[in-house]
């Protein structure tokens, strides 16, 4: 790779080097710069709010952990072409640039059936006729159609570089310190065998300490009740937006927001549609924020109760349990909400939302952690680790929301 490099300062891996060409005009790029526009954490500076970071700040991370991981891969004896060091680094930094605003929160919602990782290769491919066919290897290498998996490993898997920097660096910024691995360590660990990555047997305490932090940013950070209860006020917000535009009502939105909110919008339809894209790219947290701004004082009590609910800090109420609140529960409360706000039964429909999350330490699946032994034998995590032999592996936490409207002394 070229030498001249230009050094980007961050708070949580220091120096990132960024070399000349291919890199460096990616970073430049409009699809990649949106990046700094959209929050890493979607709703969680509602409850950590030193959670500002950004997507753009995230992929630098997580492009300073594919260079170390490769560099690191070579000195084992791992040959790697310039080619495919570039190729990698390259589809790093252009991972989450599907991501819809706020993240994962309206994943689904403005694009319903169509994911970030469909998005991000449609815009993969995009730049890459931009640029002539630069970025051909790394999109092979993104969407697994190289020979050498391992190098799609460390973008997309159980240890790949997304995963290493965003729960350092979500930690960092939340001050949720259970969630600071040791990165550089699981980095020193890795190995390919047989075209997969794979962790010295030594490493397995290290492995270890990741799966708990995981599980526990999970658990304190990502879904935090109070994060999901905003995460629910904003989706029901755009759809009830959405609901209205549909009926001709007229509702301020920026022209990006507006494409998705005014017309039904599916997979097949995005995906052939190169003006929808185009709106998509224009599309970011900004143009969400200024129209709940907005919508705070619409006539539609629904739209104006949610917006004003996000805007001011007035979120819904969250009843957590394990077991499924019935059907009746859920009535009785919205007919309860219906009669103090002198709303229709399915206008306050749309102020009950029920949700329910799940999370679990490890999960073996096509993609799994594996580790290798002294004798050369490798073995899944799962059987490897004595922690995860136990019954702590198989446990899987999962919790019923029923986030509402607050009703004054409810």
């Amino acid at each position: 790779m070229a030498y001249s490099r230009k050094l980007i300062v961050d708070p949580v891996s220091g120096f990132i080097s960024l070399p000349s060409g291919l890199l460096q005009d990616l970073v430049r790029h409009p699809v990649v710069q949106r990046l700094t526009r959209i929050r890493q954490l979607g709703m969680s500076p509602m409850v950590y709010p030193g959670a500002q970071h950004t997507r753009f700040q995230h992929s630098l991370g997580a492009l300073h952990l594919a260079q170390q991981a490769l560099q690191h891969l070579m000195l084992r004896g791992n040959f790697i072409f310039d080619a495919e060091e570039e190729a990698v680094c390259a589809a790093v930094l252009l991972h989450d640039v599907g991501h819809t605003p706020f993240s994962h929160v309206l994943e689904g919602v403005l694009l319903p059936g169509v994911s970030h990782e469909d998005i991000t290769v449609m815009l993969m491919q995009r730049i890459n006729d931009e640029m002539q066919g630069r970025l051909t290897l790394a999109i092979r290498i993104f969407k697994d159609e190289y020979p050498k998996h391992f190098l799609h490993q460390l973008i997309s898997g159980q240890l790949d570089v997304d995963r290493l920097d965003y729960l350092r660096r979500d930690s960092f910024y939340t001050g949720v310190r259970e969630g600071n691995i040791g990165s550089e360590r699981i980095i020193e660990m890795l190995d390919v065998v047989d075209d997969r990555l794979v962790v010295e047997a030594k490493g397995i305490y290290t492995i270890e300490n990741f799966l708990v932090a995981r599980r526990l940013m999970y658990g304190q950070v990502y879904l935090h009740k109070t994060s999901v209860a905003c995460e629910r006020m904003l989706v029901a917000a755009v759809r009830r937006a959405r609901e209205l535009m549909s009926r001709g009502v007229e509702l301020f939105a920026s022209p990006a927001l507006a494409y998705f909110l005014a017309r039904p919008m599916d997979r097949e339809r995005f995906m052939a549609d190169a003006e929808g894209l185009d709106h998509f790219v224009a599309l970011d947290d900004s143009d969400v924020w200024t129209a709940l701004k907005a919508w705070c004082t619409h006539p539609d009590r629904v739209l104006s109760l949610l917006s004003r609910g996000i805007v001011e800090r007035r979120l819904f109420r969250v009843e957590v349990s394990t077991e499924r609140p019935s059907d009746e529960h859920v009535e009785e409360l919205t007919e309860r909400i219906a009669q103090h706000l002198h709303l229709t039964h399915d206008e306050a429909a749309r102020l009950v939302s029920l949700v329910d999350v799940e999370n679990k330490m490890y999960t073996p699946g096509s993609e799994r952690i594996e580790v290798v032994h002294k004798d050369g034998h490798v073995s899944d995590v799962a059987s490897a680790s004595e922690l995860l032999q136990g019954s702590l592996s198989a446990v899987r936490v999962k919790k019923y929301c029923l986030c509402s409207y607050r009703i004054a002394n409810s």
